[in-house]
Order: C-alpha cells, then sequence, then structure tokens
C-alpha cells in the first residue's frame, strides 16, 4: 500500500511538472529548434525606478572598515547592469547553500551552479539570452556577430572586464589549445557546396564590443557557444601570470609545482578549464573559492563585485556561501538530505521512495525537473574499443539486438525504477526536438530465444566449461562495464544475470570519475551506463555527432575529428553519414533545414540503437529545504542549462 500511494504521490507530481510546462509552452516560444533570425539580441539593462544599490551586511562592514569600496563603484554602469529576475520574490540576505560533493574531481557539483556564461539558454530553452554580455547583433547572413559586454564590470579581485579578456582568451588560450581543449565546434562554419571548415576570426572593435566574424553563414553560432564554450573569456591579468607564453616554461613549471602539480600541462587545464575551484584565480561568479578544494569542507563566498542586482537593486547573490562537504559514499548524500546536513541537492529518481517518505519529518520538499533523457537504465558499447574482436561485436547490429531483447525490461522497471521507468527502448522522449514514433519499441520484447540465435549467428557458439560463449577463434569473451559509481550495481547486477543467461560472460569495474574519464580518453572502457540526454541535437551535437572525445559509445571516432585526423579511428559507414549530416547543419542557413538535418542524425541513431535502453527517463530529483526560496519547480534539469543553475542560484534565498 504504501509504495502505491508513493507510486500515485509520483505520479500527480510529474503529471503537475508536465501541465505547468504545457502552460509555460502555450504562453511562450514552442519548441526548441529556434534559431536567430533578428538583427539584434536584447538588451538586459536596470530599470529606471533603480536609484541606489544594496549589499549584504558582511559587505557593509568591509566597505565601512575601508578594505572594500562601495556597492555603486563595485557594479558596472547604471544602464549595462543585469536585473535578475526572481521566481517568487525578493529574498533576504545571509546563509549557506550546504551540499555533499565528491571533492576536486566533482568540479561540476559547485561548476554548474555558479556558471556565469556569456549567453545562456532562455526558461524553455527555445533560445538564448545574454547574460555576461549585455547585447548582440548579427547581420543578415548570419556571417557577422557583434557582441557588446557591461561598461564597469568587474572581475572578483576589483579588475575591469573588458573586450581584452575576450580577445587574450581567443588568442593565447583557445586557439593555442593550451587548457587542454580543441577548439570548440561552435567557432568553425562550413561551406554548404564544398564542406570546407573554417575558423572564425574574433576582433576587438573597442573595450567593451568585440566581432566574431565566419567565413561562412553560422545560424545556431549563438547557441552553440551557450554549450560549446561558455566562457568566452578569462582573467588576462592572471593568466599573463602562469602561461609558459609568457614567463617561460621553466617559471612555469616552478609555478605549478608550488601549486601541487607535477606538470605544465595538467597545471594549465586546472587553472585554465576548471579554474572556478581555484582562489588564486579571478572570476565573473556569484560566489569565489575561498580555500583548498581538497578540503574537507570547500568554500565559496560571496563575489563582492558581482554584477547582477534584483528589481529592488539588491546586489546578488542572495546566500553569502557555498559549503561543500566531502563524502565518499553515496550513501551519505541521502543520509544528510533527511538528516538535514543539506538544503539544496540533485538525486538519481532511484532515491524517489526514502526521499519522498521522509519529505515532512525532515522539513523538505521533493521537487521534478523534467529530463532530455533517453533513458533511465541502460548501456553503450564502445565502436572503436581496441580489441578487435569486442570491436567487430559491437560494430555488429545483431549484437546490440541480441543484449537488447535478452533483457527483461519489466523486472529492470519494477526493481530499479519503482515501476516509474517505462519498459521500452533508449529514443528521444516524446516532446522533445526528435521524436520518431515507434521508436521506444525497438527491440523491447523480451526473448531470449531470439538473443541466443542473433548470438550464434555472430559465430559466438564455441564455449567455455561454464558455459560462457567464446569468440569465434576461441578466445576469452568477456565484457567489461566501467562505471565512476556504485550507484548502478542493482541495475548491473540484473544486466549480468540476464547476459549470462544467453552465454555473454560479464565483469563490472567500479573506478574513480577522475580514473574513468581517463580511461575515456584513452578508449579503454568497452561498455558503460553513461546516458544520452539531450535538448536539441543542433544545439547539442557531441553525444551523437563525433565532435571530440566525450561519449564512450564513440570512442575514437571523436579524436579523429578533433585532431583532423591525426589521431584516432577514421569514422566510416554511418558514424561517416552522421558527419556528413552535421555538416549540413552546420552550412544551414534556416532553421526548416537545420531542423531536417537534425532529424537525420537521430534517425541513423534509431536505425543503428548504440545506446541500449532499458527502462524509459524519470524526472530528476532536487530536494529543497523548506527554509530555502526561490528554487523553481519545474524547470528542464539538462547540462545544456547547466543542471541546477538553469534556476539562477543567485536568487536562491534562506528564510529568516
Amino acid at each position: 500500500m504504501q509504495k502505491n500511494r508513493l507510486f500515485m504521490a509520483m505520479m500527480m507530481l510529474i503529471f503537475a511538472v508536465v501541465f505547468a510546462a504545457c502552460e509555460s509552452e502555450s504562453e511562450g516560444p514552442k519548441a526548441s529548434t529556434a534559431v536567430v533570425k533578428e538583427t539584434s539580441g536584447p538588451i538586459a539593462s536596470a530599470p529606471t525606478k533603480i536609484e541606489g544599490y544594496k549589499e549584504a551586511p558582511m559587505l557593509t562592514k568591509l566597505v565601512s572598515a575601508g578594505t572594500l569600496k562601495a556597492v555603486a563603484e563595485r557594479m558596472p554602469a547604471k544602464e549595462d547592469i543585469m536585473v535578475e529576475k526572481v521566481t517568487d520574490e525578493i529574498g533576504k540576505y545571509g546563509g549557506d547553500w550546504k551540499m555533499p560533493w565528491g571533492g576536486p574531481n566533482d568540479r561540476w557539483a559547485v561548476g554548474q551552479p555558479t556558471e556565469e556564461a556569456l549567453f545562456r539558454f532562455n526558461k524553455d530553452g527555445s533560445a538564448v539570452e545574454p547574460n555576461v554580455a549585455k547585447s548582440y547583433e548579427v547581420n543578415k547572413d548570419s556571417t557577422e556577430f557583434t557582441i557588446h559586454l557591461r561598461k564597469g564590470m568587474k572581475w572578483s579581485d576589483g579588475v575591469p572586464f573588458t573586450a581584452d579578456d575576450v580577445i587574450f582568451y581567443w588568442e593565447h588560450m583557445l586557439t593555442k589549445e593550451t587548457f587542454g581543449k580543441k577548439i570548440y565546434d561552435a567557432y568553425y562554419s562550413v561551406d554548404p557546396v564544398s564542406g570546407e571548415k573554417a575558423l572564425a576570426t574574433v576582433t576587438k572593435v573597442d573595450d567593451f564590443t568585440f566581432k566574431v566574424t565566419h567565413k561562412y553563414p553560422s545560424v545556431q553560432f549563438l547557441e552553440r557557444v551557450a554549450i560549446d564554450n561558455k566562457w568566452f573569456f578569462a582573467p588576462a591579468h592572471f593568466q599573463k601570470t602562469i602561461l609558459p607564453e609568457f614567463v617561460g616554461e621553466a617559471k612555469a613549471l616552478e609555478i605549478a609545482k608550488q601549486w601541487g602539480f607535477a606538470d605544465v600541462k595538467s597545471f594549465l587545464v586546472a587553472t585554465g578549464y576548471y579554474y572556478w575551484v581555484n582562489p588564486q584565480i579571478p572570476t565573473l561568479r556569484a560566489w569565489v573559492a575561498k580555500n583548498d578544494p581538497n578540503s574537507d569542507q570547500f568554500i565559496m563566498e560571496r563575489n563582492p563585485y558581482f554584477w547582477k542586482v534584483d528589481s529592488a537593486g539588491n546586489q546578488l547573490p542572495y546566500m553569502d556561501r557555498i559549503v561543500a562537504t566531502k563524502v565518499q559514499d553515496p550513501a551519505q548524500r541521502v543520509l544528510g538530505a533527511l538528516a538535514g546536513d543539506y538544503n539544496l541537492l540533485g538525486f538519481d529518481f532511484k532515491d524517489f521512495t526514502v526521499l519522498k517518505e521522509n519529505e515532512k519529518k525532515a522539513g523538505y520538499s521533493v521537487l521534478a525537473w523534467t529530463t532530455a533523457a533517453w533513458s533511465s537504465t541502460g548501456l553503450q558499447f564502445n565502436q572503436t574499443i581496441a580489441d578487435p574482436n569486442l570491436r567487430k561485436l559491437f560494430q555488429d547490429i545483431k549484437f546490440r539486438e541480441a543484449v537488447s531483447v535478452a533483457v527483461d525490461r519489466k523486472e529492470i522497471s519494477e526493481i530499479v525504477t519503482n515501476g516509474l521507468g517505462a519498459p521500452i527502448q533508449a529514443s528521444v522522449p516524446e516532446g522533445l526536438v526528435g521524436y520518431q514514433k515507434g521508436w521506444a519499441d525497438q527491440w523491447s520484447k523480451f526473448d531470449q530465444a531470439r538473443a541466443n540465435q542473433l548470438l550464434d549467428e555472430l559465430g559466438l557458439t564455441k564455449r567455455d566449461k561454464n558455459n560462457f560463449r567464446l569468440n569465434a577463434d576461441g578466445s576469452d569473451l568477456t565484457i567489461t562495464v566501467t562505471e565512476n559509481t556504485t550507484n548502478t550495481a542493482t541495475f548491473l547486477e540484473l544486466v549480468k544475470k540476464y547476459y549470462e543467461k544467453v552465454g555473454l560472460k560479464v565483469d563490472v569495474k567500479v573506478v574513480d570519475a577522475g580514473t574513468h574519464n581517463d580511461l575515456k580518453y584513452a578508449n579503454k572502457i568497452a561498455a558503460t551506463t553513461e546516458n544520452i540526454s539531450l535538448v536539441n541535437v543542433a544545439f547539442r551535437p557531441d553525444t551523437l555527432v563525433p565532435l571530440r572525445v566525450l561519449t564512450p559509445w564513440l570512442g575514437n571516432y571523436g579524436l579523429y575529428t578533433s585532431s583532423n585526423g591525426k589521431e584516432g579511428v577514421k569514422p566510416e559507414g554511418d558514424i561517416a553519414l552522421i558527419m556528413d549530416y552535421w555538416n549540413k547543419v552546420k552550412s544551414s542557413t534556416t532553421k526548416e533545414d537545420i531542423t531536417k538535418w537534425s532529424n537525420e542524425i537521430i534517425k541513423l541513431n534509431q536505425k543503428n540503437q548504440w545506446l541500449i535502453g532499458y527502462t524509459g527517463p524519470t524526472p530528476n530529483l532536487i530536494v529543497v529545504s523548506n527554509k530555502m526560496g526561490n528554487v523553481p519547480k519545474n524547470l528542464i534539469f539538462a547540462d545544456e542549462f547547466r543542471s541546477l543553475g538553469h534556476g539562477h542560484p543567485s536568487q536562491f534565498y534562506i528564510k529568516q
């Protein structure tokens, strides 16, 4: 009975979310396929009714002590200030956002919600809006983007933020790949006739304006930047003190070792890409790192130069600090939420029952944010894995059909998702761009006889003494699933049981997040449960299109693209066709063509089913203390929107 009540409660919660989403859609933009058509973008500026600014008491004390400038001197020019819309009401100053995290390798736990991008997505994800940027203009053929910054805006150390910080980043960091990332795909335009790729040019117009010029039309440039390269800038005054180009290789190595790094390369990745966890580095974020991220508690404190206010002129953020407490065991997250140790954090859907049961007792609410995931449980198989036997097997569509029908999805649904994840195939959810009718039913019927038949047809007829199938050449056949969490243990136990019933030996290996990432880049992950989640392939292609090393199923196809063919595995067959379709998306000059070619990419994923899903998507759970205000109840939880960051956390507050 208790389980049934929880089921009904969750269904009502999901219905409320969907109904609210439908309501908002009827009042605003529809699908997530919009591209910039206007010649100029909106300007986010302060209403004239704001006569002056207010600040947090902790900053007022510093101003009174003479150690900090007055708030009006710290803010951008009045006409360029950004006013952040609050979710419910004007908040109160003070208090901490208390959350768990896994230490420095869990950087995104604080990185995503504190991120301040040049452009960010609007609420429904249909288009982007200025954020760090003040406004923009686009010429008629979408080859020239003029971007305006906010006059008087400052880094967290009080140094002015100008177009020089953009140009420095472009010339000395991004195009020189100093922080370990290839030049993002957003900066390339494609000739619609020849398919030639051309790198954009970035030039300074004046101190608060810069221009991005493409050789060919780049209709979705701003949306792509909002995903690929959210921070199109860096603190030049800081970077000049550490980059080998300015201080020399010997000095750079000396500095790296002082910071605790063994070499310059890893040091520059940490300070150029994962910069927000380093207290020495100036930032534009609402909160600034204050201590060593290796500490048991990592602290971020309000940025006295933060450049946003609410409609009453209160400088944001409302909360004084973010306090991230290191946890080793995922169970500590649940226990901490129940005990009130944390006041805002996200959970996988598997924790719904225990969280919902303790909602009133623990004084929090469980919010269900919709997701863009293709499934809630599933596996993907590396199409370029080094082992030739596994590669041949994984690339054969018969194998993927076999491991799909070999598993009883209904049991997975009941045990792993409490029956709330439908027993269906991984596919684009209905309502999202790229939805294909009937896809969810593909290879979803439990049929072990069919699985055995397909595996036999693949030549896997030899067995070892334990009745496990051997490769056609008689060698051992073991599918190793490499995970960076123990959260998937129950699901993988069930998958292992079903795979082994059809003679496939499975080994589950759990490593830390950093090692998992390293193995992915080294092309050594054969299989993993990593999911596909994207709002629109035209906005976020690289989990489906091999542009870089990111999604394990694409393996080293992405490395081939990002290295211009110098490394990796050359795409062939339908993978090569995906690249061709992506170039057509890139070179499209209309929204209709972008949608057309994006759908072709989706259809190839349906045809090949590279991601095998066993249960449909479930909402992402947000547990928020009843003492915290302005947390949206029904947003889309997606990486493109920076997860919790989509709620604009600088306007979250602690109720007094």
